[in-house]
């Protein structure tokens, strides 16, 4: 006989209830948007009366969780960058040289006096005065070799040293090369991934794509250009020792120094030391603050490590002014007043609120590791995306309602529960995107329509057995209960077939696959879910109440 325990029976509508309360949000899109954007801003920088108003516009007691819009279907920005690797390798020589300097300095007696010669980016030129200690100073280097590590190993050492006459040659290996351009690319990609999301843009799209380049698409954004000074900045931030300050733009800087210009002061040039006291690497945070006058500056502090070099220096250069560099510009040089022991400090300049604020985004996110050559860059206005929007919703609702007519004449009643199952099937399909923060875009819209279509296919292999089974005059209720049994492991394989290839398709796949392969996926737990608990659930209330002595399917 049908029967279906009470507790089941209460399990399954609270599991249709808590999704379509989920899904609910969806339905008054842009009110949870203003709602969700308000708490957060607010979060972040504090109450206003407007945010307020704004966070009022949703009851905080509901769910407030939505279908994130993709880049085509929102609007946003679209930029193929290309990080050049090839950046890393001057700074890994420039970074070498105090470290071999202080290893050759205790065998003076053997190779004599030690001078840094111009190189190329990739290499590092010592000349010195004792060529017969040539071979000591080539072992010495080699000491500081450092081995590379690999999943399989140990895969040689990160440089090569070799000697031409009285010139020490150190190089980076071939090896160091290409795990440096690995290590790069990846730093580069989570460092555009810290930034984006410190602005708070909903559902980036941020992925490798070959050897050195990442795909970013940002939905909601206004342009690439907007997109471009959020991530397009290195943010290299470093602390030299100053040299020398003029006004010649072409003045010889000397080996080992380099000249840059300073940010605020016009014409003003600085010679540094090329090789950093402290890296923005060790910073451990940035915050927009204002100084003593009550203008705009950032708060930063250094971690342990940063923090024991800064108090260092500190204390043995009072008096000298020190260069507080951004991106090969001095944003300020103070002379160093006195010891600076806790690792923090405060950058000033003429900033405004938001270019301290930016600053300090960029610099709490990091630096990147090299710079950025931007191969592709698209702006999707929100009309485009409204437009997409508006097709996948006639899609939508002329295949929902073609299969809605046709389950209802072909199955009466019978189609009618199964139309019912297919709107609740809908509804929860929405609500556990919303659950998971799923984002939609044009193919997942596709998956969508694709699932309308196959939502009904378990109740079509279910009905008709039933038909088959009322043929043998086993009575309606055995033949419901048979039904459904019959028609259970083909519902199962049909559908798990169809699953295992979604899972497959969302590992080897990326972007519109994906984007079509979650909602075809959710869409075939959801349509089983109704197809088999759903539908019997409604067709044996119904029976139990009426039970008719024939039922036509």
């Amino acid at each position: 006989m049908l029967q279906i325990e009470t507790w089941k029976r209460v399990l399954i509508w609270a599991v249709c209830a808590v999704g379509l309360l989920v899904a609910m949000p969806n339905a008054f899109y842009s009110r949870v948007e203003q709602h969700n954007d308000a708490v957060l801003a607010m979060e972040r920088g504090g109450e206003t009366p407007e945010l307020v108003e704004e966070a009022a516009s949703w009851p905080s007691f509901l769910p407030s969780s939505l279908v994130n819009l993709g880049l085509d279907l929102r609007g946003g920005a679209h930029l193929l960058a290309e990080v050049q690797v090839e950046d890393v390798y001057a700074t890994r020589m420039e970074a070498f040289w105090p470290e071999l300097r202080d290893a050759l300095r205790p065998e003076r007696a053997t190779i004599g006096t030690i001078r840094l010669q111009p190189s190329a980016a990739d290499e590092l030129r010592v000349k010195i005065s004792s060529p017969s200690g040539m071979s000591r100073a080539v072992e010495v280097a080699r000491g500081l070799a450092q081995p590379i590590q690999t999943l399989t190993g140990v895969a040689g050492t990160d440089i090569n040293v070799r000697s031409e006459g009285d010139i020490l040659i150190v190089t980076l290996s071939d090896q160091e090369k290409i795990a440096s351009d690995d290590r790069t690319v990846r730093q580069a990609l989570e460092i555009v991934r810290r930034r984006i999301d410190e602005v708070g843009t909903r559902e980036p799209t941020i992925q490798r794509q070959g050897e050195d380049r990442i795909l970013i698409q940002v939905p909601g954004i206004g342009s690439a250009s907007e997109l471009k000074d959020i991530i397009g900045t290195t943010a290299q931030l470093t602390f030299n020792p100053v040299v020398s300050r003029g006004a010649d733009a072409n003045a010889a800087p000397g080996v080992g120094n380099k000249l840059v210009p300073s940010i605020d002061e016009d014409g003003v040039y600085y010679i540094i030391e090329a090789a950093p006291v402290v890296t923005g690497e060790e910073l451990v945070d940035a915050q927009p603050s204002f100084d003593q006058n009550g203008r705009p500056a950032v708060n930063f502090r250094f971690n342990p490590s940063g923090a024991r070099k800064f108090g260092d220096y500190t204390a043995e250069n009072i008096g000298q002014p020190f260069a507080i560099v951004l991106d090969d510009e001095v944003i300020s040089a103070p002379v160093i007043q006195s010891h600076i022991p806790g690792g923090s400090g405060i950058i000033t300049g003429q900033f405004s609120v938001e270019e301290s604020t930016n600053l300090a985004v960029l610099l709490r996110a990091g630096a990147l590791p090299a710079g950025l050559t931007f191969l592709e860059e698209r702006t999707i206005g929100p009309e485009l995306g409204q437009d997409s929007i508006d097709a996948g919703r006639v899609a939508t609702m002329v295949a929902f309602v073609a299969v809605l007519v046709f389950m209802g004449l072909s199955y009466g009643l019978f189609g009618l529960f199964a139309n019912v199952a297919l709107i609740l099937n809908i509804g929860l399909l929405f609500g556990v995107l919303s659950l998971i923060g799923a984002t939609l875009t044009l193919p997942g819209i596709a998956g969508i329509v694709l699932t309308v279509g196959m939502a009904v296919d378990a109740n079509v292999l279910v009905f008709e057995r039933i038909r088959e089974e009322l043929k043998t005059a086993k009575g309606p209720a055995r033949a419901i209960e048979l039904g459904y049994e019959r028609a259970l492991s083909a519902i199962l394989d049909a559908n798990i077939t169809t699953f295992i290839t979604a899972v497959i398709l969302f590992a080897m796949g990326s972007g519109p696959v994906r984007g079509f392969v979650i909602t075809l996926g959710l869409g075939i737990l959801t349509s089983v879910f109704t197809a088999i608990f759903v539908t019997r659930l409604m067709i044996v209330t119904w029976f139990e109440r009426r039970r008719p002595k024939e039922i036509e399917v």
